[in-house]
């Protein structure tokens, strides 16, 4: 090969190593997840004159369930930086469900901002002693890790409340705006799975018995944490 050709294909090689090293050390990532459930839109009066129309997002508001143990845990120990949130609703989708909920609970073992919880709908006839004794052969069953993975239980018109007035799981699409539970179909779809951010926003619904669905959730959740790793 001439000695011209030989520093021209050099030059075409070292073009693109070029391109990869700027952009690693000058570049920068910007990712973005969808919020579901908006309520309304405000108009924010912005500092250089001239209005900005900005969406409000329902949040989840703050609940505490009864856990195994005898003990009650607080939706604010698990919102500390993002929870998976699983209602069960005893269909066959939910056993799949929760088998990918062990799977996600390896998955992020080491990664103490993200937690898991499952809220099972207990008989309202069980004493507090029966329904910690259920409770904690549920987190037996599912191979839960203490602090990680929270079982938690409540009567089923509570988790029924729980599903259509703070997590959107009804009828309609829950992007839909606006977000008004009370006059929404109160539909509670087996085997869903909810990714609920430190802001008690909604940032994604997935089907927990569709592996592609669980491949999704465990982008958006290494998304959002790089996104909190990332804030100025």
């Amino acid at each position: 090969m001439r000695p011209r050709q030989t520093i021209l294909l050099g030059l075409l090689l070292l073009v693109p190593v070029l391109a990869f090293l700027f952009l690693y050390g000058f570049g920068s990532n910007h990712y973005a997840l969808p919020t579901y459930l908006p309520e309304r839109a405000d108009s924010v009066r912005l500092a250089g004159g001239g209005w900005q129309r900005d969406t409000v997002y329902h949040r989840v508001q703050p609940f505490r369930l009864r856990a195994a143990g005898g003990r009650y845990v607080a939706s604010q120990e698990l919102g500390q930086g993002l929870y998976i949130l699983q209602l069960l609703t005893q269909g066959e989708a939910d056993v799949q469900a929760t088998r990918e909920m062990a799977r996600l609970q390896e998955k992020f073992r080491r990664e103490p901002r993200v937690r898991l919880a499952t809220i099972a709908a207990l008989p309202p006839t069980l004493s507090a002693p029966e329904a910690s004794a259920q409770l904690e052969k549920l987190s037996e069953q599912y191979g839960t890790i203490s602090g990680k993975w929270f079982v938690l239980g409540a009567t089923p018109d509570s988790v029924q409340r729980l599903a259509q007035y703070e997590l959107g799981l009804t009828a309609l699409r829950p992007e839909q705006l606006p977000f008004r539970p009370a006059t929404e179909p109160a539909t509670l779809p087996a085997g869903r799975l909810l990714l609920i951010d430190h802001d008690q926003h909604v940032r994604g619904i997935y089907d927990g018995a569709d592996i592609h669905e669980i491949e999704r959730l465990i982008t958006e959740v290494n998304v959002l944490l790089y996104i909190y790793d990332h804030r100025h």
